[in-house]
């Protein structure tokens, strides 16, 4: 390489740092969702990854008495204790057999959610989710459907279950924080 081919790469590299300052900055994270693809009493479910703060299989959950059918005890995640709440039972769906994974939402107070199946990580652009809003009614914790291989899944509001439980739980207000 010639000590002219170093300086014009070293001027084609200047030009494109500089140019780099000048170009808007990417929307990357606005343009794609990033969806777990689950399977909740049978029925199949996609959570975003942005509302999680983990997934883990098979990790032991300390059952506790309670009038609360959806209730399923209490896990420990770095040093916390945390109410594991079955999702199938939290959407009305009947609960054939003890979910086997575990979704830690986001935020707090800290919940964290059982599921059957994890069908696998998908990234979809937000332009293929429909019928998401931004309201909240009630017990309802679906905002949106997404087409994915296999099927149209319903999305499962983290921020909205966690909602849910704190209405299950008596309590007449949740944190709206994370919204």
């Amino acid at each position: 390489m010639s000590p002219n081919d170093v300086t014009d790469r070293l001027r084609e590299l200047r030009g494109d740092f500089d140019r780099s300052f000048t170009e808007p900055a990417r929307q990357h994270d606005v343009e794609y969702a990033e969806l777990l693809a689950i399977l909740a009493g049978g029925r199949a479910y996609a959570l975003r990854l942005s509302q999680a703060s983990g997934v883990h299989s098979d990790r032991p959950v300390t059952p506790l008495p309670g009038p609360q059918p959806a209730l399923l005890g209490v896990a420990g995640f770095s040093g916390a204790i945390v109410p594991v709440y079955d999702l199938a039972a939290l959407l009305g769906h009947p609960v054939p057999e003890r979910p086997r994974w575990l979704v830690l939402a986001a935020g707090t107070p800290p919940l964290a959610l059982a599921f059957h199946d994890l069908d696998g990580h998908v990234r979809v652009p937000t332009s293929t989710i429909v019928g998401e809003t931004d309201g909240h009614s009630g017990r309802d914790v679906l905002r949106g459907m997404v087409p994915l291989p296999g099927g149209t899944r319903p999305i499962v509001d983290l921020p909205s279950a966690r909602a849910v439980v704190h209405q299950l739980t008596g309590h007449t207000t949740h944190n709206t924080e994370e919204r």
